[in-house]
């Protein structure tokens, strides 16, 4: 029985003493984890590509509207590549800005003042640049205009328009996607505000409503629709406020109407009787003094008329 059991332990030390039976285990070993790794690999592929099929499913499904969500969600930039190199040279008119501030937003063109709907912007030095879109968005419109010095509007989310005005070298069209930051035309100049130079007139535009500018840099675009939202609020509250002074004026006059109509009787009254019994007393007292002189000056006349008729 023991030399039974020595045989197989005896073979194994046999092999394992041969110059190639390290290599070969080496191999084999090596063979086993590259087919593992290899059938992990083809699994890995497999719902790789059962992922990107979902994915594509879904975006051909939603398409375009996630671009406009995602450049709701941008920062508002100035249409330029540095803001800190330019200057502003017409602000935005303020409704509620003082007289002065809404004085210089003021456009004078062919003896009219207009009102400027956006900010024009120019460098330090005078020199033209390169004006980039404020947000990502479709170009709508692209116009040649030489009172406004060009045009291109860029639509986004929620009613939401960018306007570039005074712009030359336009590099885009109707129809095209541009991403923020991207250029699409260069600063020129305008007849309507020569005064600026080498500028671009810079618009945001909320359902056709034009804002100012400079109080949505460096926010989100979604806080366009907050702040047209707060306003619109406080119209409506406003509007409400002064339909109540309305209300009350009307009050006002439904309570006068009596005292109208107690000046009127009033009228009626108290005058009428005391100039009635007046014009009465006067006439009955004309009456009986007109009389008593009457009586007097014939009893005057008759004695006269006897001194003439005794002296005759």
């Amino acid at each position: 029985m023991r030399e039974e059991e020595k045989k197989p332990t005896s073979t194994i030390r046999r092999i394992l003493k041969q110059r190639w039976a390290l290599s070969a285990i080496y191999i084999a070993s090596a063979a086993i984890i590259l087919a593992a790794a290899f059938l992990l690999q083809n699994s890995f592929n497999d719902s790789a590509k059962d992922g990107k099929e979902e994915s594509a499913e879904t975006g051909k499904n939603y398409g375009e509207p996630s671009v406009e969500v995602n450049s709701n969600l941008e920062t508002i930039k100035m249409p330029v590549a540095d803001a800190n190199k330019t200057v502003i040279k017409k602000q935005f008119y303020d409704v509620n800005a003082d007289e002065k501030a809404q004085e210089e937003a003021l456009v004078f063109y062919n003896n009219r003042y207009e009102q400027n709907k956006g900010i024009d912007i120019a460098m330090e030095d005078g020199k033209t640049f390169d004006v980039k879109a404020s947000l990502s968005g479709n170009v709508t419109k692209v116009q040649d205009d030489a009172l406004l010095g060009n045009l291109v509007e860029v639509e986004h989310e929620d009613g939401v328009v960018t306007r570039y005005q005074s712009v030359k070298d336009i590099k885009v069209a109707v129809g095209d996607k541009v991403k923020q930051g991207q250029a699409i035309a260069t600063a020129g100049k305008s007849q309507i505000n020569e005064e600026a130079g080498v500028h671009v007139h810079f618009e945001i535009r909320k359902d056709n409503i034009a804002l100012n500018p400079l109080d949505f840099v460096d926010k989100q675009a979604s806080a366009i629709q907050s702040a047209t939202e707060a306003e619109g609020i406080e119209l409506e509250d406003s509007a409400n406020k002064e339909e109540k002074p309305a209300v009350e004026g009307s009050e006002a006059d439904k309570e006068e109407k009596p005292a109208v109509e107690e000046s009127e009787t009033g009228t009626e009254q108290a005058p009428a009787v005391d100039e009635t019994d007046e014009s009465t007393d006067l006439e009955s007292g004309t009456d009986e003094e007109g009389s008593v002189p009457g009586e007097d000056t014939t009893e005057e006349s008759d004695s006269l008329k006897d001194s003439l008729n005794q002296s005759n």
